[in-house]
């Protein structure tokens, strides 16, 4: 399992590091890598990980190791999917799998936990096994002056004091797995469900709007409003400017109202959606595991800019970054900017 360190304005391999090799390769979802958690990164260091089979800092100026854990375990399933989320001096790693759920707080500078917290286990016990796994990446938000991280597991959406790892408040709903992130936008939280089986038999997912002020357990109180969705979502929504943009896992493209979960427009696409919306710059971009890109402008009416393909299919979010958008397909790394930057 290699690190690999590219140069920005010139594509050419500056690293290309064996950070990992385990014994034994462990099974996956067809539609998952042993790659998918994105790393973090800061001046002089980034962060590694591979779920199971460990987590790493390394040097970005010199390509060497700072630390390594292989000692946090969980069994996946399917793979691993949580990205790693920095905080302060601390690195948060979500390990979520059949057998244990747990949150990790690691120092960023040795690797030493700080603190471990589990999901409440009074809530994942009743569940059948394959639900309990999870692949959420947290946010952290700020509510009246104090931090909190919001994160969505198979069970329930939790906010957790990020500094203790301390649970402040739940909202309960979910029979299996959650894949896509929260995401918050003028003061309300908003977060795709795990699924749940109705009255008819049929499983279906819900996009929550939620008032993130409260203790315990606010399901009956916080919810703003609530959207029915089909299963199995992987992409995060994006809100600019009050309108929430998604992409349900049927094709479905979206355009809500923030406040009321109203749709103010809509529009079925081709092909699947796994990567997340992104804004730049008054624009909306979304990539298909076709290796298509749709530009569209942000607003209350729907106009396509552009639509661009690149080679090999796309599942992974771009990155703007440097006046360039980073752009990763089943195939190249590609840098996407005008001529001359």
């Amino acid at each position: 399992m290699r690190s690999i360190c590219v140069d920005f304005k010139t594509g050419e391999i500056i690293h290309n590091l064996i950070t990992f090799h385990p014994d034994t390769l462990y099974r996956k979802h067809s539609i998952n890598s042993y790659a998918t958690p994105t790393s973090a990164i800061e001046e002089g260091f980034i962060y590694i990980h591979f779920g199971r089979y460990g987590t790493a800092c390394i040097d970005t100026r010199t390509g060497e190791t700072v630390w390594k854990r292989t000692d946090i375990q969980c069994e996946h399933i399917q793979g691993s999917g949580s990205s790693l989320f920095l905080y302060n001096e601390k690195l948060i790693v979500h390990m979520e799998g059949t057998d244990v759920q747990h949150i990790y707080a690691l120092d960023k500078k040795t690797g030493e936990t700080i603190w471990l917290t589990e999901r409440p286990q009074e809530l994942y016990d009743p569940m059948v096994t394959i639900g309990k796994k999870a692949y959420i990446t947290p946010i952290i938000i700020k509510v009246n002056g104090r931090d909190l991280m919001i994160s969505n597991g198979s069970a329930a959406c939790i906010a957790y004091d990020p500094e203790t790892g301390a649970e402040v408040w739940r909202i309960i709903q979910g029979e299996d797995s959650t894949i896509s992130m929260p995401v918050e936008s003028n003061g309300i939280v908003y977060f795709y469900t795990a699924f749940v089986t109705g009255e008819d038999g049929k499983k279906y997912a819900e996009l929550f709007a939620v008032d993130p002020n409260g203790k315990g357990d606010i399901g009956a109180t916080n919810i703003l409003w609530r959207v029915k969705s089909p299963i199995l979502q992987l992409l995060t929504p994006v809100v600019v400017d009050g309108l929430l943009y998604t992409v349900n896992s049927q094709g479905l493209l979206m355009c809500l109202d923030g406040e009321t979960g109203e749709t103010v427009w809509s529009k079925k696409l081709k092909g699947k959606y796994n990567s997340s919306p992104i804004y730049a710059d008054g624009n909306i971009y979304i990539s298909s595991t076709r290796g298509s890109t749709i530009v569209l402008k942000a607003g209350p009416e729907i106009e396509i800019v552009s639509e661009n393909t690149l080679d090999g299919e796309i599942w992974a979010t771009p990155a703007f970054t440097g006046g360039a958008i980073l752009m990763r397909t089943s195939k190249f790394l590609y840098k996407l900017s005008k001529s001359g930057s």
